[in-house]
């Protein structure tokens, strides 16, 4: 076997920092914010927690299947809409 040089501090220092998570972001879904909005949101890797004000198949229709597409996920939870980006999972567990 060959001896290798592998200063491991040195190689850790050289290391991307990883980039913080996203942030949780409250809002109102009633039709007045660009579905584009919601959708950036979820690329960035925010968490959006959004009260429903209306019929939600219609308010929701505009980003809901990018953001499926994207790998994100949507759920419905008493009165609120809670989307999650992609590697995120909404744990439903505790809803009994």
């Amino acid at each position: 076997m060959s001896d290798f040089d592998l200063d491991l501090q040195t190689a850790e220092g050289e290391l991307d920092e990883p980039e913080p998570g996203g942030q949780v972001v409250l809002g109102v879904l009633d039709g007045t914010t660009d579905p584009e909005a919601w959708i950036e949101h979820v690329e960035n890797d925010d968490v959006l927690v959004l009260n429903i004000e209306g019929e939600l198949n219609e308010l929701a229709a505009g980003f809901a299947r990018e953001v499926r597409d994207l790998g994100g996920e949507l759920m419905h939870f008493r009165g609120f809409l809670v989307v999650s980006p992609p590697g995120r999972e909404i744990d439903s567990d505790r809803l009994g």
